[in-house]
């Protein structure tokens, strides 16, 4: 769903704000859709998107509170870009204290003027009633901007105030790292900090024109590897190659980057054998592997920093797609491994049918493996997006 405002004088900024706010609406990835609708802004205009979208998107259904509340009619009521502005106008008044409140306030209006004139009172009227006062919410899911049926399910996971702990630390804008191989020195001009695994820093500064971003829960997936020099290894899901790339710090005498789409395999820097195919179905190697990483397609429920809109498109009846995917993937990939050699499985999902019962599953299908080690990365409990990794080998007979 795209929704192009062409008045030009609402700001830049917030145009591409609701353009892409539109279209995360129709499906879209707020990060994706900002990184193309963005790239012409000029820097201030482009974080102001930025701050709008993830903002709007983190306290999606406190602003949809705040709408009924003003207005007296229920959000899922008003036509989609209607309730895209309001959303909008009211997070920058209560969240954006730099933001003149004023100007959100216009520029919300005249976006409704123009993709639906007749709502433009009604959009009036809501947000001359819109400040910064405190609200009591009347439930948990409110005052933690979170589906009651996500902290139910974290609840029963990791007890009552870790699953509250995951929900508060997804309101909050995410840290910054970036990868530099240990024993290299930090480029001039950036400015970043140490953390607890190796080569991975936080980032203080302006990202670097072709560097990337690499969270740390991501950089402490592949030291459970444990490379050696001359090794052979397979990264069967590895777009956007970040972790491939990690893989190649260690000397290997043979590395392979696969995933489904021919489009995100080719972001997968040249540093490699890259191949497109669907690791559900038969692997087409002869050989055998002496480390395998699947970090699996999963719902992404430890992202939701960065992935705000995904908490409130995933539905429960979505988990067990991916777990069947999940397992099939695995089922292939075990195929491939050599005795004594070792595999990892990750994923940045929270969920039990994505983590623990992948891997029992996986398990019981595979009476030769067995799990050395699991680990998980919990937001609010350690730095960085949530994930679960599960080491296994073959046992030779």
């Amino acid at each position: 769903m795209r929704m192009v405002c062409f008045l030009k004088h609402i700001s830049p900024g917030r145009r591409v704000a609701f353009e892409v706010l539109g279209e995360v609406a129709g499906g879209a990835f707020a990060s994706d859709a900002l990184r193309e609708a963005g790239v012409k802004l000029p820097a201030r205009d482009a974080g102001l998107a930025g701050q709008i979208v993830f903002g709007s998107l983190r306290v999606q259904n406190q602003l949809d509170y705040l709408i009924e509340l003003y207005s007296g009619r229920a959000a899922e009521s008003l036509d989609v870009p209607v309730r895209i502005a309001l959303r909008a106008a009211i997070y920058q008044i209560r969240y954006l204290e730099r933001v003149p409140a004023h100007a959100a306030v216009n520029d919300s209006v005249e976006f409704v003027k123009s993709v639906k004139h007749a709502a433009s009172g009604l959009a009036n009227a809501v947000l001359r009633k819109a400040g910064r006062e405190e609200t009591a919410w009347p439930t948990e899911s409110l005052r933690y901007g979170c589906p009651q049926w996500l902290l139910d399910r974290w609840t029963a996971n990791f007890g009552h105030e870790q699953a509250l702990q995951i929900a508060s630390a997804a309101l909050v804008e995410p840290e910054r790292y970036v990868r530099i191989k240990p024993g290299t020195d930090v480029p001039d001009g950036m400015e970043v900090e140490p953390t607890e695994v190796a080569g991975c820093y936080r980032l203080l500064s302006p990202l670097f024109d072709s560097w990337r971003l690499h969270d740390i829960s991501s950089q402490a997936i592949v030291p459970l590897l444990e490379l050696q020099p001359g090794q052979s290894y397979l990264d069967v899901c590895a777009a956007p190659g970040n972790k491939t790339l990690q893989a190649l710090e260690t000397p290997l005498e043979l590395a392979v980057a696969c995933d489904i789409s021919e489009k995100r395999i080719s972001t997968v820097p040249r540093v490699c054998q890259r191949v497109a195919l669907d690791a559900t179905q038969t692997l087409p190697f002869a050989l055998k592997f002496q480390r395998i990483l699947i970090d699996a397609p999963c719902s992404g429920t430890g992202t939701l920093a960065r992935n705000p809109e995904i908490k409130w498109r995933l539905q429960a009846t979505d988990i067990p797609r991916f777990k069947y995917r999940q397992l099939s993937i695995l089922h292939q990939a075990v195929r491939q491994l050599c005795d004594d050699s070792l595999l990892v499985y990750a994923t940045c999902s929270l969920e039990e049918e994505e983590t623990r019962q992948v891997l029992a599953q996986t398990l019981t299908a595979n009476p030769g493996f067995v799990c050395l080690r699991e680990q998980w990365r919990l937001p609010g409990r350690e730095a960085g997006d949530g994930f679960y990794a599960a080491v296994l080998t073959r046992r030779s007979v």
